[in-house]
């Protein structure tokens, strides 16, 4: 998927995967992850998402990537937060001691600008991306976050019926990308109608390392 399909949805605020309130199987599984206080989390292609807000006022510390610097705009506008901006050639930077926010590409993020993380929250970006993007997406994500746990929230549905995204993720797929580094759990799952138009499973997985794994 290029660029330019992301910009022009922003552009155009055709944001349907935008939730208006922090998403409920966050709420309800997150701590299932067994973090320590004021842990800090990496939210991938995270747009304006409201599971940020959420994730802050349980007192942890967030650091999240997207590509729309609208998207990162607005999120920042609904955070009602004062951050220092830094700009580079790939990304540009938004600090504050409570959250980093990242413009850009999220291929171009390093495990030194990202820095040590505690924890992955990962609703929308695995299913954002088609197939041949998700093994790179995947193996990025692993080495800057140092196989860091995660919360992982996927949808599965026939992609014959509709065309994504969001992509449809089975369980099989997460499997093949994540099973040589985690302990992969199926917390629960919800039937819902997609876009009014093909019923899907929206599956919470957690993801933890196994103590075996080095």
């Amino acid at each position: 998927m290029q660029h330019d399909f992301w910009h022009d949805k922003w552009q155009n605020n055709n944001i349907g995967f935008h939730q208006d309130q922090p998403h409920a199987l966050l709420t309800q599984y997150f701590r299932s992850l067994d973090l320590k206080p004021h842990a800090r989390i990496f939210v991938p292609l995270c747009g304006k998402s409201l599971d940020i807000s959420w994730l802050i006022n349980q007192g942890y510390q967030i650091v999240g990537i997207d590509l729309s610097p609208i998207a990162i705009q607005d999120l920042i506008s609904n955070l009602g937060l004062s951050f220092k901006e830094a700009q580079s050639a790939e990304l540009n930077h938004y600090q504050h001691p409570q959250i980093e926010l990242f413009v850009g590409d999220f291929f171009q993020l390093t495990a030194q600008q990202l820095g040590d993380v505690d924890a992955v929250y990962d609703r929308a970006a695995l299913i954002a991306l088609p197939p041949q993007m998700r093994s790179q997406y995947t193996q990025h994500l692993l080495d800057i976050t140092k196989q860091a746990p995660q919360l992982l929230i996927s949808l599965e549905y026939n992609q014959n019926s509709l065309k994504g995204p969001p992509f449809s993720v089975p369980e099989h797929e997460l499997t093949e990308h994540y099973a040589t580094h985690y302990q992969i759990k199926l917390l629960e799952t919800i039937t819902e109608n997609l876009k009014g138009k093909v019923i899907a499973y929206e599956n919470v997985w957690s993801l933890v390392k196994s103590p075996q794994i080095d």
